[in-house]
């Protein structure tokens, strides 16, 4: 992915820190330059997102890694 996606995918997360939903990396809280930093440094890896919702709002936003190419 070139470094335009990269800033996407960083200020897209920032937004969603920003509105107060939690960011978690393999289990674990994170944000979004660590997420970033994972996806685009480990780019040999598939990362999976799953939306965590509580009464239909949006609570957190989980990041794991699903395959090793």
């Amino acid at each position: 992915m070139s470094n335009d996606g990269k800033m996407q995918l960083f200020v897209e997360l920032q937004k969603i820190e920003q509105k107060g939903i939690t960011l978690w990396l393999e289990g674990v809280p994170s944000n979004s330059l660590r997420i970033m930093d994972a996806i685009f440094v480990n780019e040999d890896n598939a990362y999976m997102r799953d939306y965590i919702y509580d009464e239909g709002v949006l609570k957190e936003l989980r990041f794991d890694r699903v395959c090793d190419f």
